[in-house]
């Protein structure tokens, strides 16, 4: 448990987060229609290979998700994605749940699924080379929702995910997203993130999960997409960072926040004003899937002579969100 332990920590080193590069085939397609992309097999592999060979890319980024296919991967040199990785600094971790399937009996919301044969796959993933992984649960909010059974049924999946992860020798990421779809208030968002969070670490307890071998990756406490009312950067900070004193033991590692769907920089600000708020027990910095990719994207559109444009896009994105892990970051650093 010493070594998950020690993984978990160099996870949330000072001044640097997660890339989050796990999109399945089908996420990375919707990706590359907007940039008019063939989605191939050579053609996700160019791209991430331009995102990790990004010069310096350690500086900010401890570890980088990947998705099944790209684990196995290698660069344009020869060099297997994993040992590149390495090489530059940055633990290398999988995706290991299925996505999430409707749940029986519970119209319009669903459970992750994925623990059928995960021993044997965490086994395989750890011959590899990972270090890490991650599963993700949604919880939806909408009339009558989120359900009891939704909350438990997810909570139960992510603590038995965990548990696998770490008898395989894996670093879990605890990964409960409250979705921002909607048009519910953030005080909702509050009330229903409380309440997941609470489940989840009740289960992982009762799993007998240790929380210093793992890391948790939540939603952050904001207002839904439709809500007429979108709370200031302020504010979110402020609820997020309560309901986390409220509901995540002092023992975890670090929270690394996913992005959900907000724009780059003001992804890169709530991180920011939650570590200026200070006075946390653990680590809080980002694993961001889009707010860090989406410029390197548009800067690519799948030509290899945009690749140096696309790979300083990154690097901005990695330098600006370590900076806000720190409380250091300014919406003027952008220019």
């Amino acid at each position: 448990m010493s070594t998950l332990i020690q993984i978990a920590k160099a996870m949330v080193a000072p001044g640097k987060g997660i890339l989050a590069a796990d999109e399945s085939t089908g996420t990375i397609e919707k990706r590359f229609t907007s940039i008019n992309v063939e989605n191939t097999e050579e053609n996700r592999r160019a791209y991430r290979d331009l995102l990790f060979t990004t010069k310096g890319i350690g500086d900010s980024i401890s570890g980088v998700i990947l998705y099944d296919e790209t684990l196995r991967q290698k660069s344009a040199d020869g060099m297997s994605f994993v040992d590149l990785l390495n090489k530059n600094g940055v633990l290398p971790g999988i995706k290991v749940d299925a996505g999430a399937k409707p749940l029986a009996f519970c119209p319009g919301e669903t459970v992750t699924e994925g623990l059928d044969n995960l021993p044997k796959r965490c086994a395989e993933y750890v011959k590899l080379g990972a270090k890490f992984a991650k599963w993700r649960a949604v919880i939806d909010i909408g009339v009558d929702m989120p359900s009891s059974t939704s909350i438990a049924a997810n909570a139960h999946a992510l603590a038995r995910y965990a548990a696998i992860c770490q008898e395989a020798g894996l670093v879990p990421i605890v990964e409960p997203e409250v979705l921002m779809d909607g048009d519910h208030t953030i005080e909702r968002c509050e009330q229903v993130t409380e309440w997941t969070l609470n489940a989840v670490y009740e289960a992982l307890y009762m799993n007998r999960v240790s929380l210093e071998g793992s890391v948790l990756k939540p939603s952050m406490v904001i207002s839904g997409k439709k809500c007429a009312r979108q709370a200031g950067v302020d504010e979110v900070a402020e609820r997020t960072t309560r309901i986390l004193k409220r509901t995540v033991p002092a023992a975890v590692a670090g929270i690394v926040f996913l992005s959900g769907g907000q724009s780059d920089e003001l992804a890169t600000a709530h991180l920011d004003a939650m570590n200026k708020l200070g006075n946390n027990p653990w680590p809080l910095s980002f694993s961001y899937g889009r707010a860090l990719q989406q410029p390197s994207l548009k800067a690519w559109r799948g030509s290899v002579a945009n690749v140096p444009a696309a790979q300083a896009a990154l690097a901005h994105r990695g330098r600006m969100n370590s900076l806000a892990s720190l409380g250091k970051y300014s919406a003027s650093m952008e220019k």
